[in-house]
């Protein structure tokens, strides 16, 4: 029932002017990071670890904006999901090396799993609405917000979203059909299908999706990375 109140309220959001929504993202933010205290001290450790040279304010300002720009993101998903067309069209541009999109080469776009990742997702089939795009999620425990995720992100063009319990199969079916994977493999899925590589000078948990991928699918591989902007995002390849 408080899943369901809960989009019914993100549906609502979806309706305000872009600054307002924003506002009330950074307020929010605000107030978790005083009240959230265990996610708080997890944020300021992994700053620690990756920037031992700053100082303790300039972490925790980090951490603040880190909190902030949590929340602007997580209720944009109010008008990404299901504002009309146009709006989502108007606030998420897609730029830099498009060309690589074209034509129906094989093609991974490497992502990292940053605040901006659904609208990057959104970003893919709104201006490339000619090839088949995929991307790879878990299952949400709640089943409401799971019927909202797949539908949010599967909205714009030919996109399906494979489990990642259903292996491999269906993701390179498409990909050696010509289609495109939206990969953000940075997950922590334990020892058996993890492995630990550098990552500022820490030894940090990733998967080695990308290359198998890769070769299996016979496909080329780009980066993309998503930015948020006071107009909306911008994702560049």
């Amino acid at each position: 029932m408080m899943a369901r109140l809960g989009l019914g309220f993100m549906r609502l959001l979806a309706r305000l002017p872009l600054p307002w929504l924003r506002a009330l993202g950074w307020l929010l933010g605000q107030v978790l990071y005083v009240l959230v205290v265990p996610r708080r001290r997890v944020a300021l450790r992994n700053l620690e670890l990756c920037f031992p040279q700053a100082s303790l304010r300039q972490r925790r300002a980090w951490a603040r904006e880190t909190f902030v720009v949590f929340c602007q993101t997580w209720l944009d998903r109010s008008w990404l999901w299901s504002a009309p067309r146009e709006v989502v069209l108007a606030r998420v541009q897609l730029q830099g090396a498009l060309r690589e999109l074209d034509g129906d080469t094989p093609t991974i776009v490497f992502a990292p799993h940053f605040l901006g990742m659904d609208a990057g997702g959104l970003a893919l089939p709104l201006h490339c609405t000619g090839r088949a795009f995929t991307s790879i999620f878990s299952t949400h425990p709640n089943p409401a917000l799971d019927d909202w995720f797949m539908q949010g992100r599967q909205r714009f063009g030919d996109v399906r979203m494979l489990n990642r319990a259903d292996g491999v199969k269906p993701i390179i079916a498409n990909l050696r059909k010509g289609g495109l994977l939206y990969l953000l493999p940075d997950m922590d899925f334990g020892a058996k299908d993890s492995f630990f590589v550098p990552f500022y000078g820490v030894q940090a948990a990733t998967v080695p999706s990308l290359p198998r991928f890769a070769r299996l699918g016979r496909a080329k591989v780009v980066g993309m990375v998503t930015r948020l902007t006071p107009a909306g995002y911008v994702a560049e390849i």
